[in-house]
């Protein structure tokens, strides 16, 4: 059996045959994202949960244009960047969510560019998860407006030490801030503030909730509504598939706070479009980033996040667009690359001649009149995730057609992967949505027609740039000091707790006089040696007992890339450092 043409021929014709829509500036729509983390497609009542409140959610649900065939990729910092680019992950350097691997090559044009350049006012508001040092930070990358937490999460390396969900620090442009208020409503707040202070012009506000990953803090009153809830299995039929365990149900009652708390600030913010009469001219879509990140009541989908199967990679997404966009259903697969080259289509933007989209503007779909018939093809997915500096072909993926799903599940995460413990597993997703059927033997053609789909899909992914890996370039007029974190630290040996070594992969682009701050996990309980190096240069000095950094003054560096390591010595014992404070004195 032969497959349809592959996903760029499909997504070349379409555009070549439908075009962009063109709209006058002064009536482009404003756009928002609204993106949580972690939340699964079982977290909505609209989907079946039975316990979990999210009236906002499924109201908005009900009104909305939706894709039920909706994917992204099994972790944060993937999805981001193809929401960001309309492009695959691993074209942009981005490979997983940390030790470096979840930074963005700078020169990747995001939405928020391109709509800034066609005079959107743009914002971001929660988590970017794409590089926190320049030039890969949201204000280096089209954003006007930002107000984030560092890395994947609040509370993780990249972060203040001791940060919270309560009263969280944050980064508005770029400055330390400390704000008040659980983060879900602080975030709120900010992007409800900046609709309104550009209310007469068109703006992008990309909303990414950092709830409800873990850690799972959650006001006392919304976790007071789960804990003694009964969520164990019995409690969630799911049709057509096996009950999924429910392991800690004191975790998910956190989640379900969370969530609920997420959904009352949707409310919120689509109330204030209201109040502001912008509702009726602002596209709003909804989406998730992966599956759920721990096993509970998933609408019978396979697994959670971290996988290629169902469970991991179709979320909830839903758009309105009251002034245009009819309350539709669609069947065709779709995913996050196509969410750029929408937004502009509908937009009526033109997208950039430098760009190469991989996905495809579904507005054609979304704009579709009484009457008027669309022949849409087939066309083919792409997903991989696993744990290492440089993917691997044929290693935890899967490859979607509209009526086919091959997966490679083997060698997710840090699972041991080798190609002869590789398990082809095919599925026949119009009959078997919840992938309990193996049709692999029935069909060998298909599973070897797919398989070369994906080597033809990977093998252009690395033609891209080799996985050529981003540097952060130090202390900058645009960034100085730099302040290099655990988030972005590469190496065998680099961990997240207090034990590990690693270095940064950075570029000085000019030659300076600097100072080189090391702040270590803990003060220091004898006296010590401390070391800076970068490439060739390298310089040690003596700590005495009790100091929590060090810095080296006055360092004459060139302008050279390189890899950068600190690391403290008491006795025999050598350890990483956690921050490191690189700041240009003399210009």
């Amino acid at each position: 059996m032969k497959l349809p043409q592959s996903f760029l021929q499909i997504a070349t014709l379409l555009l070549l045959a439908l075009g962009a829509s063109a709209i006058a500036a002064e009536d482009r729509p404003n756009v928002i994202v609204v993106m949580t983390d972690d939340q699964g497609y079982g977290d909505m009542g609209h989907h079946g949960n039975p316990i979990l409140r999210t009236p906002n959610l499924d109201a908005f649900a009900r009104d909305a244009t939706t894709f039920p065939q909706f994917y992204v990729s099994p972790v944060c910092s993937p999805t981001r960047a193809s929401l960001m680019t309309g492009r695959y992950h691993l074209r942009t350097g981005v490979v997983d969510t940390y030790k470096g691997r979840s930074m963005m090559h700078a020169d990747e044009t995001t939405l928020a560019e391109m709509l800034l350049d066609s005079g959107y006012e743009t914002g971001i508001f929660g988590k970017w998860h794409l590089g926190d040092n320049y030039p890969m930070r949201p204000q280096d990358q089209g954003f006007q407006n930002s107000l984030i937490h560092r890395g994947g999460g609040i509370g993780q390396f990249a972060d203040p030490p001791n940060n919270s969900y309560f009263d969280p620090i944050l980064f508005e442009n770029g400055k330390e801030v400390k704000t008040k208020g659980y983060c879900t409503d602080v975030f709120t707040d900010a992007a409800v503030k900046f609709i309104y202070d550009n209310r007469r012009k068109p703006f992008f506000a990309y909303i990414s909730y950092n709830a409800p990953h873990t850690p799972l803090q959650v006001p006392d009153e919304y976790y007071a509504k789960y804990k003694d809830k009964d969520l164990s299995p019995a409690q969630f039929p799911e049709t057509g598939a096996p009950l999924r365990a429910n392991k800690n149900s004191d975790d998910i009652a956190r989640v379900y706070g969370m969530v609920e708390n997420i959904d009352d600030n949707f409310g919120r913010l689509l109330a204030q479009l209201e109040k502001y009469k912008l509702r009726d001219n602002t596209i709003v879509i909804f989406l998730t980033d992966n599956g759920p990140q721990g096993p509970r009541f998933n609408a019978g989908l396979r697994d959670n996040k971290g996988s290629v199967f169902e469970g991991g990679i179709r979320v909830p997404f839903y758009i309105q667009w009251p002034a245009k966009l009819p309350k539709r259903k669609y069947g065709m697969i779709a995913a996050h690359i196509d969410i750029a080259p929408t937004v502009l289509d509908l937009c009526g933007v033109p997208v950039p001649n430098n760009v190469l989209f991989d996905g495809i503007s579904l507005a054609p779909i979304l704009t579709l009149q009484p009457g008027q018939k669309l022949s849409w093809k087939d066309r083919t997915l792409h997903f991989q995730w696993h744990r290492g500096d440089i993917p691997v072909k044929y290693r935890a993926f899967a490859t979607r057609s509209q009526y086919f799903k091959l997966v490679q599940p083997t060698g997710r995460g840090n699972q041991k992967f080798t190609g002869g413990n590789a398990k082809y597993m095919l599925f026949d997703m119009r009959n078997d949505p919840y992938e309990q059927n193996d049709v692999a033997g029935d069909f060998p053609e298909i599973v070897e027609e797919m398989k070369s789909r994906h080597a033809d899909w990977y093998d252009n992914m690395a033609s891209t740039r080799g996985f050529e890996q981003p540097m952060i370039h130090l202390a900058t007029s645009k960034e100085n000091p730099s302040t290099l974190t655990r988030q972005d630290w590469r190496g065998p040996e680099a961990t997240w707790d207090d034990f590990g070594k690693g270095h940064w992969d950075v570029i000085v682009p000019r030659d300076g006089s600097y100072h080189v701050t090391l702040r270590f996990p803990a003060t220091i309980q004898d006296d010590a040696i401390v070391r800076f190096q970068l490439g060739d240069y390298q310089k040690l000095e003596r700590v005495k007992k009790g100091v929590a950094e060090h810095t080296f003054k006055n360092i004459k560096m060139t302008a050279t890339g390189g890899k950068l390591e600190a690391w403290v010595q008491q006795g025999e014992k050598v350890t990483g450092v956690h921050y490191v404070d690189v700041k240009r004195r003399i210009w």
